[in-house]
């Protein structure tokens, strides 16, 4: 089967038979011949039956595991799953949920959507969907979706439980087209400057960027935080849209080349709606693609500043194809170059180091000082106001801000990932829900006088600890152990080169000890221990918030402790900054 596999490698040439594409390789036409013989062979002669559409599908992925790190090929079954985020809407019922213990758990529910019309609220636990058990080991996010979704039209009866009460409440719930939104995000900072956050760029955006703006217009908006932090992309033509809201029209905002010479050029619209009054955009790390097109636009045109950490660096062109049976393969064809001619795109020629890339960056202190980078006079660019860009891959901010080390602990990142924090929050709204909107009928009022005593914090350390997770830093020696003899493999082979130095066990013994002490010690750092009361507190309020008032009031609490959030806000006011770097206002 091996064989095969390998002898597939260039299957995929097959299904594209019927796409019309330029072809200028003079061994497509020799391999395509090639694998059609060979299949012809597999049919004629292989001694048991062959199911094809498999080896089909297992010479496409061998094929494109060939290829760059961003082609792609999806199964049919999961295409309508990949698009769906960048879509902006499903059908379904209605409600974001948390599974909690094995129980699905409403955390918000949509306004005007099919849940909320027929009386489902926040803090209800879906018990019971149709005939079928909603709890239990088998209910996981995919059962969830695939009950819970459906057609638009199509009803479906959910039994939830309300609170303390034992009695199960029954809804018969109209499934309608439900919104995902790409800006959950928008608020005024101060009196002039408004916050957008845009987390990935979807056939909606426009629509939403345009209501937010226009929202915060009307609040006195005149100066722009745009925060694209985490945004890993989406369509092209909705960067095109977003750098056109900033830049002056007609201005380049992207080029493609690739080695046909079939590279294209997109410019701004003639209408924007923010190419006056200052603007920081805000990336880091998580930053690809839409967001490294946007963010490079704005610029190489000195148009805005810049604030963060230098972004992914994915400045790859793919283009989606269907295939006959419904699946789709998405070919990289071109690379991106903002305005200056910076080619977005970091180097790929070693897969494993660039599978590897963020957390190098990481080792390599990166995300700590901008000095770590190195930046050769050969990717030194200039934009027209006379400022320095640097190519090589990714956009490197105008303002370099670290990454705050000190916002982080395991304990509190324990808490998190195992939804105990959450679970928690359901457990006490179940209770207090009411009480506490009477007490705090606003988000303002929830956010200037609501505080977690001491009392509450020390019952969630309670609640954590039945649930498993304690605040203690764990030896874990088995797993010390087996890092210590792949980080000591030389040393270890040269103390014991024959069985007769198995039985010098001191050197080993003195090894493994200061090796288990660093390593623990490491561990009792990341427990920052001191720091997780303020950080499980923080995000404790937040999800209490969330259920209560709005997503986008609830994470205003986040960025209260966000420093470059924090940083963004002093620069947005200092005229002289924006002087500094050349911006256009």
């Amino acid at each position: 089967m091996r064989r095969i596999n390998t002898l597939l490698l260039v299957l995929a040439g097959l299904l594209l038979c019927n796409v019309s594409f330029a072809q200028t390789n003079a061994s497509y036409k020799g391999s395509k011949d090639k694998m059609d013989y060979f299949l012809n062979v597999l049919d004629r002669l292989y001694v048991d039956t062959l199911d094809f559409n498999k080896l089909t599908e297992v010479g496409i992925k061998e094929m494109i595991g060939e290829l760059d790190p961003h082609s792609s090929y999806t199964t049919a079954k999961d295409v309508a799953a990949s698009r769906e985020p960048l879509k902006g809407s499903f059908d379904g019922i209605g409600v974001t949920f948390q599974l909690i213990k094995d129980t699905i758990n409403v955390v918000e529910v949509i306004i005007d959507g099919p849940s909320e019309k027929v009386g489902i609220l926040p803090g209800d636990k879906i018990v019971k969907v149709d005939t079928l058990s909603a709890t239990g080991k088998h209910v996981n996010t995919n059962w969830v979706r695939d009950h819970l979704r459906g057609k638009k039209g199509s009803k479906v009866t959910l039994w939830v439980k309300r609170g303390k009460s034992d009695k199960l409440l029954e809804f018969v719930v109209t499934r309608d087209k439900i919104p995902m939104y790409s800006i959950n995000v928008s608020f005024m900072v101060d009196k002039k400057t408004g916050y957008i956050k845009l987390d990935r760029f979807a056939q909606t955006s426009p629509q939403e960027f345009e209501k937010a703006f226009q929202k915060l217009k009307e609040q006195g908006m005149e100066d722009l935080i745009f925060d694209l932090r985490g945004n890993g992309g989406g369509y092209l033509n909705v960067a095109f849209y977003m750098a056109s809201q900033f830049v002056e029209a007609d201005s380049l905002i992207v080029y493609t080349k690739n080695f046909r010479g079939t590279g294209e050029t997109y410019h701004a619209t003639k209408s924007g709606l923010f190419r006056s009054g200052k603007l920081i955009v805000l990336v880091d790390e998580g930053s690809a693609s839409a967001s490294e097109i946007t963010s490079g636009a704005v610029q190489d045109w000195d148009r805005g500043l810049i604030m963060g950490r230098r972004t992914f660096g994915k400045g790859l062109v793919q283009k989606p194809v269907d295939l006959p049976d419904g699946a789709e393969v998405r070919v990289t064809i071109s690379h991106y170059y903002t305005p200056t001619g910076r080619c977005i795109q970091k180097p790929y020629d070693d897969k494993d180091a660039y599978s590897k890339d963020l957390s190098n960056r990481y080792k390599h202190g990166e995300y700590l000082t901008p000095d770590s980078i190195d930046f050769p006079d050969s990717l030194r660019y200039t934009t027209p106001r006379g400022k320095t860009v640097y190519g090589g891959g990714g956009i490197m901010p105008d303002i370099f801000i670290p990454i705050d080390t000190t916002n982080y602990s395991t304990f509190y990142n324990d808490l998190v990932r195992r939804g105990v924090i959450s679970s928690f929050t359901m457990n006490y709204l179940s209770s207090n829900r009411e009480a506490l909107k009477q007490k705090y009928p606003t988000f303002d009022d929830f956010r200037k006088n609501f505080i977690i005593d001491d009392k509450m914090y020390n019952e969630l350390v309670a609640y954590a600890k039945n649930e498993g997770v304690v605040d203690s830093a764990k030896l874990r020696f088995s797993y010390k152990l087996e890092a210590f003899a792949k980080t000591k493999r030389a040393e270890l082979d040269s103390i014991y080169s024959s069985l007769d130095d198995l039985k010098k066990m001191e050197q080993f013994e003195k090894m493994m000890h200061e090796y288990v002490q660093d390593e623990y010690q490491k561990d009792i750092k990341d427990r920052n221990a001191d720091k997780a009361p303020k950080l499980i507190k923080t995000y404790l309020t937040f999800e209490i918030a969330r259920n209560l008032y709005t997503y986008s009031e609830a994470y205003r609490i986040i960025l209260e402790d966000d420093v470059t959030y924090q940083q963004a806000c002093k620069a947005i006011n200092d005229n002289k900054l924006f002087r500094r770097f050349k911006i256009s206002h």
